[in-house]
């Protein structure tokens, strides 16, 4: 018998860390592991003694005899990797134990952020002995786009917000969330309290897709419409026109396919879910029948998952279909993908079904205009060069994700990220290091990688702050934590700490438990401020 790890897999790593026998790959430092899809567990070498099971924290792990039918295809899927991946070294990562020195102040580190790059942050400086950690976040409510950014519909995957929940609420670790550094505090006020300060406020705009039309009603970022739909407080009072037959999404990566699964998928599979109350009412009355996914390259270099491609073909009502003449190159991808793709290519489309249609080699050329400024149509350049135009009034642009310029700090304007040497904020002119400023996260890297792949960007960032910090390379705080709280209050008088969050949270909860859904979210900063502040 042996473990298995399924599509759900966040890459967190947690399983690695507790496998006696090393059979879980690939570990941090291997090649593939910030590119990989998965973890994969290796059958031959599996013990099957569950630790990995108990570390998960999403519940993405399920032991072989246990797997659903529709399931059972990820032991073959597993033991595949091992194949051109096969295991050498079974022995486990040191333990990484950070000893103080004795002459020096206890740590104390500002994160900026609370996402996964944040928190994952935070868990590694609050277990160092004596080290503390102030958490400035924006929004009354923490967790970046583990809150605000995975499907609805994906429920296991946003179960990692429980494990960062843990971590915020360790006695080290201060939140101060609705606060906003750079207009309430500054940075440099920040170093006056800590020894160090870390930016981990993740990719907060949009990839461009540089066409005429982009801007025009009708034409959405993706990343908008998954803030809307999962009730991002920025996004609460967004609106999309649903009234087309036809909606159109360029890319190719999971958010793509995360957004033509909300748009095709019956609205009332939602009213289970924790989206938010205003997108499911406004999708039930959606008029969109076919979604299309036009992607620039071919299905050999499509970003989505073989899980994300796997869960469009099980969309009960929906078609998933591709046209067999753009496959061409789809058998150097993944077995298990050209499977989907070719099965989606020789499909009948059902009567009444709605449909996701996939389309590889179509470069977007133009948004076109209806005269009234609104979208009609958009017009694409084939691989041959001749054109097509599709007629649509929903264009939804899955570019990616790209990071600001924050407080000053140099910024890498090629890559969207914090200008850096392995977490260090650097000038990238003079290779000098900014003393004491950090960042980890996507504002480090750019937008790459799933939720776990943070969790290694963060330990090496700490690892870069920890030198610092034992070499004398940090200045001193100079002011006590009581002092910090102190000006933060008096610049943000409606600061929430971390029992009026869990105020939030516990009556998000309640109202989810009433409609029998995971939780009910507030969508609005005034509806979250005035529970966290009510009397008590």
């Amino acid at each position: 018998m042996t473990h298995v790890i399924t599509h759900d897999c966040c890459n967190d790593g947690s399983c690695i860390t507790v496998c006696p026998v090393q059979c879980i790959r690939p570990r941090p430092g291997d090649a593939d592991f910030t590119t990989a899809e998965q973890l994969y567990v290796d059958p031959e070498s599996c013990i099957d003694c569950g630790a990995c099971l108990d570390a998960c924290p999403i519940d993405a792990v399920q032991a072989d005899y246990l797997l659903p039918a529709d399931l059972s295809h990820l032991l073959e899927l597993n033991a595949e990797y091992f194949v051109d991946h096969p295991i050498t070294d079974n022995m486990p990562e040191p333990d990484v134990y950070r000893k103080p020195p004795a002459d020096r102040e206890p740590l104390r580190v500002a994160v900026i952020g609370s996402g996964p790059a944040a928190c994952y942050l935070a868990d590694e400086i609050s277990q160092i002995r004596g080290a503390s950690v102030s958490l400035f976040e924006r929004l009354p409510v923490p967790f970046g786009l583990a809150r605000a950014g995975v499907a609805p519909d994906h429920p296991s995957t946003k179960r990692i917000v429980e494990r960062f929940r843990d971590v915020l609420l360790r006695p080290h670790v201060e939140c101060f969330f609705n606060v906003e550094v750079g207009a309430h505090v500054s940075v440099d006020e920040l170093l006056r309290y800590h020894h160090a300060v870390v930016i981990a406020t993740g990719a907060t705009s949009d990839g461009r897709i540089h066409v005429p039309g982009e801007t025009l009603a009708g034409s959405h970022s993706a990343r908008e419409l998954v803030g809307w739909y999962n009730g991002s407080p920025d996004h609460a009072d967004d609106t999309y026109d649903f009234d087309t037959a036809r909606a159109v999404v360029i890319g190719n990566g999971n958010v793509a396919l995360d957004v033509a699964r909300v748009l095709a998928r019956d609205p009332e599979h939602f009213t289970r879910t924790d989206m938010a109350d205003h997108a499911i009412e406004a999708l039930r009355h959606s008029a969109v029948r076919e979604v299309v996914v036009a992607a620039r390259r071919g299905p050999a270099h499509a970003a989505y998952s073989t899980g994300e491609l796997r869960a469009l073909a099980r969309i009960e009502g929906v078609d998933l279909l591709v046209s067999p003449d753009e496959l061409t190159g789809s058998e150097e991808t993944a077995l298990w993908r050209h499977d989907v793709l070719r099965a989606a290519s020789d499909r009948t489309p059902s009567e009444g079904n709605r449909r996701i249609v996939l389309r590889y080699g179509l470069t977007p050329t133009s948004i076109d205009d209806d005269g009234n400024g609104r979208v009609r149509s958009i017009t694409f350049s084939r691989a041959d060069g001749s054109p097509e135009t599709l007629e649509t009034g929903l264009v939804l642009r899955a570019a990616g994700y790209r990071g600001l310029p924050f407080s000053g700090l140099p910024y890498d304007e090629g890559r969207g990220t914090v200008a850096n040497e392995r977490g260090r904020v650097t000038d990238p002119e003079t290779g000098t290091a900014h003393a004491g400023v950090y960042c980890s996260g996507w504002i480090k890297r750019g937008p790459s990688g799933g939720i776990g792949t943070n969790k290694v960007d963060s330990a090496e960032t700490t690892e870069a702050l920890w030198a610092d910090y034992v070499a004398g390379r940090l200045h001193e705080p100079q002011g006590d934590q009581a002092e910090l709280a102190a000006l933060v209050a008096e610049r943000q008088p409606a600061t929430v700490d971390k029992d009026a969050w869990l105020r939030i949270d516990a009556a998000e909860r309640s109202r989810g438990r009433a409609a029998d859904r995971p939780r009910v979210t507030f969508v609005r900063v005034s509806e979250m401020l005035a529970t966290a502040h009510a009397p008590r």
